[in-house]
């Protein structure tokens, strides 16, 4: 197999394939192979593992985790490049490419089923190793993040502005409600930043590979998850208002309610959302829970 890393070949593959690429799938292929190596390296693979790849282009990243994972599954939503992945996947036995939308893909189900029952469900966890496309990363993490998925390890190339906002701390411009999502399922960390320069064609903004580590169990205790993440994004939903002003104005709940739900926890009213902890949003969402159950 000739090297997928080489600008010249990644065009020569295109061109004789008459693929064209599509922008609005976010389609950037990645050619620096010290990258790479940085990407698989952070996943810590082994021939125990299963390694899902969401994306995998022209497959250059799917080799190498071929080399290190027992079995690779490849996510790819277009279709036009499936002749390209049978090419350049030929001589991987353990990697397999499956044409579906990573969003509606129900990872334990399909890693149940490739693997009859070892990973999934009732079985062993698996990792995702992925250069993400851009203009769907925040809904495929919430989609990986919030299905239970029996994922141990992700490490997923990102705009790097993406990457900063999820290992932000409270009170920085980058923290948000994907910060504090990210943070309540994971330990995030940045394994390196990746200029543009590195992919064909050259993307409008600079990257990062952030590793995204399962957590055990929750940080905090929650009596009601759903309404944690409501009273979240109610609290992050006007930035620039008051905690108290951004909660009224979410509809959640009355002001009345909101400014006892904030007496309770010891919260001033006019902090802003983003100053929160994950702590500190945990007191609010359990004491709101828990009035709302009384008054039920």
């Amino acid at each position: 197999m000739r090297e997928l890393t080489s600008p010249t070949t990644v065009r020569e593959i295109i061109k004789a394939h008459g693929f064209k690429v599509r922008k609005a799938l976010g389609q950037n292929f990645l050619m620096d192979a010290n990258i790479i190596d940085k990407i698989v390296r952070a996943a810590n693979l082994s021939e125990n593992d299963l390694a899902f790849e969401i994306g995998p282009g022209l497959g250059v990243l799917t080799r190498r985790l071929a080399q290190e994972a027992g079995r690779v599954l490849a996510v790819e939503i277009d279709q036009n490049l499936l002749p390209i992945l049978n090419e350049t996947l030929a001589d991987l036995p353990n990697a397999e490419v499956i044409q579906a939308d990573a969003r509606k893909v129900d990872f334990d189900q399909l890693a149940a089923e490739r693997t009859q029952g070892q990973f999934g469900p009732g079985g062993k966890a698996y990792k995702l190793v992925a250069n993400l496309p851009y203009y769907i990363t925040t809904p495929l993490l919430l989609h990986l993040l919030t299905s239970g998925f029996n994922l141990e390890l992700l490490v997923v190339m990102i705009q790097k502005e993406v990457a900063d906002r999820l290992q932000a701390s409270p009170g920085g411009k980058d923290y948000g409600s994907l910060s504090v999502v990210v943070q309540y399922y994971t330990v995030p960390e940045i394994v390196c930043k990746v200029p543009k320069t590195v992919f064909y064609p050259v993307p409008d903004v600079d990257s990062a590979v952030i590793r995204l580590t399962r957590r055990p169990v929750p940080p905090v205790q929650l009596r009601n998850e759903e309404t944690f993440f409501k009273v979240v994004r109610a609290a992050f939903g006007q930035r620039r208002k008051t905690l108290i002003n951004a909660l009224t104005g979410s509809g959640l709940a009355s002001k009345e309610t909101w400014l006892s739900v904030l007496n309770e926890t010891g919260l001033d009213p006019a902090r802003r959302g983003e100053t929160l902890s994950l702590e500190e949003f945990a007191a609010l969402a359990n004491q709101f829970w828990l009035l709302r159950e009384e008054a039920w």
